[in-house]
């Protein structure tokens, strides 16, 4: 064979060994990647709740008695004074001394809680024009410098705080009348409420508000103290959240609240205002007994952004128990344990290098990085068998 021919089969036979390496060389595992980020990281609780009307008055049957139709149903509006039904009282007894004695006892009672009622509103006036002069003061001091506008904030949410028990108090002053005129008149000592003359008990509204329900619409025997109606003001919503125990402890009054999937197409905005002190045990679908607490939140969006929500109606509660700013963070899908410790593969020049870190808190979907790694470096997310210390990889 003449030389050349010799140098050209040599030369065939090195491309085709390339050739036969290139093709039996493993091909990069495909991964998913994510980059290491600083900012700020946020521990929230998230937990479905319900909206509740604040405050709900319950209407009862005073006496007993043949009842009426309903003049209301579930959602009208009313006014205090607002005819609900007609009670007509069933032919009374002659009073003996006993049964005297002890609606003049409850008289009595009525009068003190109207006592008591008047005393609360009192307070809860003062209270108003206190916290009013107080946002007045921040207001001047805010644009003097003075204070912050969180504390500016905070002295507005005592005002609209301190509205929202005057409210009450004033309603509990109607209601705590109302119930001694329903005393005196049981007693005989002065007329019903109402005093049509139809010879008909009037029950009407303590409120300003709406029907919530109506427990008996139909005409129909009744007897003293059976619910008839429950009543409240639908734009005084707040929501209720059942958390376990176990969560409740971080969450404290103040705490900033996102109100999610509720159905409407922006994200509401709230503020936990309670955690109930007693916790309830309560067994969960699975059959295991759990100890919950309800957590009170009161709404921060503009009314009219929730105006569609009602009573008993379902959203998703996201709770930021903890708030830490300029932290180094990655997704939780990262880690993986070695040994005692946890470790992430960093990608470098197109292959995977492992790393031990180490972690602080975790939200359940990013954790911060306390040492080992560095904001703009690649991680791989949930990296599996394929992936090797070294090995090749290429993102997807």
């Amino acid at each position: 064979m003449r030389p050349w021919n010799r140098r050209v089969g040599f030369g065939l036979l090195a491309l085709g060994v390339l050739a036969l390496a290139l093709l039996l060389r493993p091909s990069p595992a495909r991964v998913e990647v994510a980059e290491v980020t600083r900012g700020e990281f946020v521990r929230a609780v998230e937990e479905d709740g319900r909206t509740r009307v604040r405050e709900r008055y319950a209407v009862n049957a005073p006496l007993t008695g043949m009842l009426d139709r309903s003049r209301v149903k579930a959602g009208d509006a009313v006014e205090p004074g607002t005819l609900l039904a007609i009670i007509h009282p069933l032919v009374p007894p002659l009073q003996d001394v006993r049964t005297r004695t002890a609606l003049e006892a409850r008289v009595g009672a009525a009068e003190a809680a109207r006592e008591q009622a008047r005393a609360a509103l009192s307070r809860a006036e003062a209270g108003h024009r206190f916290a009013l002069s107080e946002v007045s003061r921040a207001r001047v001091l805010e644009r003097q410098g003075a204070v912050t506008a969180r504390e500016l904030e905070r002295a507005e949410l005592k005002l609209r705080e301190a509205a929202r028990e005057l409210e009450a108090a004033r309603a509990g002053e109607h209601q705590a009348a109302h119930e001694l005129e329903q005393a005196r008149a049981m007693l005989g000592g002065g007329p019903g409420v109402g005093g049509s003359g139809s010879g008909g008990w009037e029950l009407r509204s303590p409120i300003r508000g709406a029907v919530l329900r109506v427990f008996k619409e139909s005409a129909g025997f009744v007897a003293s103290g059976e619910p008839l109606f429950e009543l409240g003001n639908p734009e005084a919503l707040e929501v209720v959240v059942d958390l376990l125990t176990t969560e409740a402890v971080h969450v404290r009054p103040g705490q900033e609240v996102e109100l999610l999937d509720w159905g409407g197409r922006t994200e509401l905005r709230g503020r936990v205002r309670r955690v109930e002190p007693s916790a309830v045990t309560k067994v969960s679908a699975l059959g295991v007994e759990e100890q919950r607490v309800d957590v009170l939140i009161d709404f921060t969006s503009p009314p009219e952004t929730w105006r569609t929500l009602g009573d008993g109606y379902r959203v998703e509660a996201r709770i930021g128990v903890q708030r830490t700013a300029d932290v180094v963070k990655v997704p939780e899908g990262a880690l993986f344990r070695q040994g005692d410790t946890w470790a992430v593969f960093v990608v470098e020049d197109g292959r995977a290098r492992a790393r031990t870190v180490r972690v602080g808190e975790d939200n359940g979907l990013e954790v911060i990085v306390e040492e080992g790694l560095r904001p703009g470096e690649r991680v791989i997310l949930h990296p599996g068998d394929t992936v090797r210390e070294g090995a090749r990889v290429a993102p997807r």
